[in-house]
């Protein structure tokens, strides 16, 4: 889908992108690549973004941002810079520094084949140029934004914006060169309405001004696919002078509960694997439409908040994102094919995280949880058209780089460096890790760089042999991949088998026992039974999945009835249990199955309901009707792929 473009700037037409221009220029013709990314129209290997100043204006009333991109360039002498462009109008450019600019030609290419890369925009300049300055708005192809109503957001009475850049969206809201392999600094001024306060993922104010003005500034060089912006009525809380979190004010005293323990898991990250070298580390609380569980930008780490559970149990996305602060933060994937370098590296730390704050015990659980989603994954790629995606290095030319993002980047990433931990030894694999991140921090690197200094570095000179090209280039999962095991799953796997064959384990039992009350021994009744907050989240997700795939309505109802999984709160536990009950018609669910619907927009978790409601004619209407009613709750990212699953 990469399309690199020579122009005769002589007979250049200039466009708009409204989105896209019915006519270009008759000499325009195809070029050999001159860029190594198969996402991105750049001309980096030419000219490339070293610095990048924004002026942006962001308007609620018209859900548009009206924007200025400052480009300072480094150019080896080119008379031709391309950037990335989807959804945008571009509506002058210059070249020259501020308030000494001139206007200078330009041409919007045509959209790829499949509308995933956008446009390239050419931009005619000087051999010597090294200012580009864009003038732009957004539009609502802008897929990167999240516009939300008032009625989305906590409060009722405030709108929000928040913006989502990984990996190829940053350029629906800035017109730059989108590839992870270009990292930039950047600094932002932000006009918001006077009653809400702009968040970038940059140095960021605590408290909210008088004018809406907002000015940000982001040291160290970051990918793109980092440049993130949230408006909203916001409050902060810090946990220590370098951390706390940001919320809308009705979410504040459950984000300060749910969240205190971050200063310790920062503490815990430093131990293993170096200083935190990000300066602040702060969470933002989004509404319930972003898409993703977290989103690891620097400095201020996204976060949905379905992690707010009451009990700490969904904290490990905290874990993974404060993770990302070293793994794709600082080391980054060159391109999208090398996804799992940024995913496999953040699970494997987010657990070793976790098992220093929570203990070993809760580690292995949620690699356990973890492995069972991979083993579904295995399974799914498998059967599809790219059985070769359930390799760690992927070939996604001509394809949508989201398609990389699996359980495989994550999650065989992860195995794949337990695996060579327990070959290798833990003392001597972080020392390894702790190299790679000071030999490669500020850099981004692909698979063979990695392959590379992994021999160089712990194979050969401690004489071990591994099979890591295996893991990296073949499909599935090699036969030497560590088992994990847990004692307290493997409990709720019994459990579940032996309320499957009828045996109801959880009826409440009579006891009796002798009390003393005022000196005398006496006999006094009591009832004995489990109830849903004796086990942890990941305890029921394994009792859950573990139950046939066909059961008895009746059962599933006598399950709600003692635990009330349909109304838990927990999206983790109700995710699962929607899609074990759509299976079996549970219909009893629908109320509550349309209210998470309407409510939740991470992806994660309404997919699957989606692709559960799909396979049976009797829901799938049930399913279109709730989409079509919801779908402009949520962000592109998760309204793209139900269209595209409903839609076959």
């Amino acid at each position: 889908m990469r399309l690199i473009i020579k122009i005769a700037f002589s007979l250049l037409i200039l466009y708009s992108c409204d989105p896209a221009p019915k006519v270009i220029v008759s000499n325009t013709e195809k070029l050999a690549d001159s860029t190594f990314d198969d996402h991105s129209y750049s001309n980096l290997k030419e000219i490339r973004t070293t610095h990048l100043d924004l002026e942006l204006d962001v308007s609620f009333q018209n859900k548009t941002i009206y924007g200025v991109a400052r480009h300072t360039m480094l150019n080896t002498g080119v008379d031709t810079a391309i950037f990335d462009t989807k959804g945008l109008k571009i509506q002058k450019i210059t070249i020259g520094e501020k308030n000494n600019e001139r206007e200078t030609d330009f041409v919007i290419g045509n959209m790829d084949k499949d509308s995933v890369l956008g446009q390239p925009l050419l931009v005619s300049i000087d051999k010597k140029t090294t200012k580009i300055n864009i003038y732009y708005q957004t539009t609502e192809n802008s897929e990167a934004l999240g516009w939300l109503d008032s009625n989305l957001t906590s409060s009722k009475t405030k709108p929000f914006l928040f913006t989502q850049g990984q990996a190829i969206l940053t350029r629906t809201w800035i017109p730059l060169q989108d590839s992870p392999s270009n990292r930039i600094t950047y600094t932002s001024t932000v006009k918001v309405p006077q009653d809400l306060m702009a968040v970038m993922s940059a140095r960021n104010v605590k408290t909210p001004n008088n004018n809406g003005i907002y000015k940000f500034e982001m040291t160290k060089a970051i990918p793109s696919y980092l440049i993130s912006l949230a408006v909203g009525e916001l409050d902060y809380h810090a946990f220590s002078k370098n951390s706390g979190v940001y919320c809308e004010p009705e979410l504040m005293k459950a984000c300060e509960k749910e969240f205190d323990d971050i200063p310790k898991m920062i503490a815990a990250a430093e131990r293993l694997y170096g200083k935190y070298q990000w300066e602040q580390y702060d969470i933002l609380v989004l509404p319930y439409s972003f898409p993703f569980g977290g989103m690891e930008n620097p400095m201020l780490t996204f976060v949905n908040p379905t992690v707010i559970t009451g009990d700490k149990s969904l904290v490990s996305v905290v874990a993974h994102e404060l993770a990302h602060s070293w793994s794709g933060n600082l080391v980054t994937n060159r391109t999208w094919n090398d996804f799992w370098l940024n995913e496999g590296f953040t699970v494997y730390f987010e657990e070793r995280i976790m098992e220093e704050i929570y203990g070993k015990e809760v580690s292995d659980i949620l690699a356990s949880i973890e492995f069972y989603d991979l083993q579904n994954e295995l399974r799914i790629i498998n059967k599809s058209r790219f059985p070769e995606d359930s390799r760690l290095f992927l070939e996604l030319n001509k394809r949508n780089p989201d398609d990389g993002m699996t359980a495989i980047a994550y999650v065989k990433g992860a195995f794949f460096l337990k695996t060579l931990e327990q070959k290798v030894g833990r003392i001597k694999f972080d020392q390894f890790i702790n190299a790679y991140f000071k030999k490669f921090q500020f850099q981004t690197i692909n698979s063979s760089t990695f392959i590379s200094f992994l021999e160089n570095k712990l194979l050969t000179p401690n004489k071990i042999k591994f099979n890591h090209k295996e893991w990296i280039y073949k499909e599935g999962l090699p036969k030497n991949c560590i088992e994990i095991r847990s004692n307290r799953l493997d409990r709720m796997k019994d459990l579940a088998l032996n309320y499957s064959k009828g045996i109801d384990v959880f009826l409440p039992k009579v006891k009796y026992r002798y009390v003393k009350i005022k000196g005398k021994r006496k006999k006094r009744k009591f009832i004995e039974k489990i109830n849903r907050n004796d086990f942890i989240v990941q305890e029921w997700q394994t009792f859950i999945h573990a139950l046939p795939k066909q059961f008895s309505k009746k059962k599933l109802k006598q399950l709600d009835k003692y635990f009330s999984f349909k109304t838990c709160g927990n999206s983790e536990i109700m995710t699962d249990w929607f899609v074990l009950g759509i299976r079996n018609n549970y219909t009893e669910l629908n109320p509550e199955i349309e209210k998470f619907l309407s409510k939740v927009g991470r992806r994660k978790y309404i997919l699957p309901i989606y692709e559960a409601l799909k396979i049976n004619e009797s829901t799938s209407e049930f399913a279109k009707k709730i989409f079509k009613k919801n779908s402009g709750n949520y962000h592109a990212v998760s309204r793209n792929s139900i269209t595209e699953l409903l839609a076959n």
